[in-house]
């Protein structure tokens, strides 16, 4: 049965801009109260994401914290206490991107990306589910935002397909672990928006799209329905969407 989401809170890693951002916006739209985390990020861009959030009628905070160390993770829940005392949704965003092959990753390289993209989504599961059990109808809802390191190798992205593919681990077993009160699923999105840093032309950005069987690129607002989709609908556990014009089939 479809879950009414309005009046819920929920933290979406990473959402002080890009594709984050879009998912917490389209969160607002649908009545949930955000937590907003960044890392670094432009104080403008903060303050407009935060007045767009509260514009849709909703609770808006922002808290920072570095998630490639554990007091990062505390900071974040430190947050999450104080903006709301109770938590509904979690949506692990936040990841870092760096292209390497396998012979090229240095070990700070490695530990940066296990720590942020595997780590981080780890404790925050940990906790968010602790956090979880303490409301009125214990039970939420918690999305991992993979990519195509899900789905097989990916020699450029070595270290990060890798992280990706334990991510995806992660969810299968936190499914299973934290059932049938809590649902966790992941997604995985294909070309929604252009790399940041990587100054793409539209008609290379418009080839990315043309090797999948849709022949297109996305938007980020594909994965934010996505996202709420997961949220609404309380039979779907341990589940990998692809949002990605099928770029999985190649």
């Amino acid at each position: 049965m479809p879950v009414t989401l309005s009046g819920k809170s929920a933290l979406v890693t990473g959402s002080a801009q890009r594709v984050g951002a879009v998912i917490a916006l389209e969160l607002a739209r649908q009545g949930v109260n955000i937590l907003v985390h960044y890392n670094r990020t432009d104080a403008a861009q903060l303050r407009a994401t935060l007045k767009e959030i509260k514009s849709l009628g909703v609770a808006a905070h922002s808290v920072q914290a570095d998630l490639s160390t554990v007091a990062g993770v505390d900071a974040l829940f430190a947050g999450v206490l104080e903006s709301f005392g109770k938590l509904d949704i979690v949506v692990n965003n936040a990841s870092v991107f760096q292209k390497r092959r396998l012979l090229d990753i240095s070990p700070a390289e490695w530990d940066l990306t296990m720590a942020v993209n595997l780590r981080a989504p780890f404790l925050i599961t940990q906790r968010a589910a602790r956090l979880m059990a303490r409301n009125p109808a214990p039970g939420g809802v918690i999305i991992n935002i993979s990519d195509a390191g899900a789905d097989g190798p990916w020699k450029d992205y070595a270290h990060h397909g890798i992280s990706k593919s334990a991510l995806w681990m992660l969810t299968q077993v936190s499914a299973q672990s934290l059932g049938p009160t809590i649902r966790v699923n992941a997604i995985v999105p294909g070309p929604i928006m252009k790399p940041a840093g990587q100054d793409l032309s539209d008609e290379a950005w418009a080839r990315v799209g043309a090797r999948s069987p849709l022949k297109r690129t996305g938007s980020a607002e594909d994965v934010a329905r996505a996202v709420c989709y997961l949220c609404r609908e309380d039979y779907i556990t341990g589940e990998l969407l692809h949002v990605n014009a099928g770029e999985h089939l190649r």
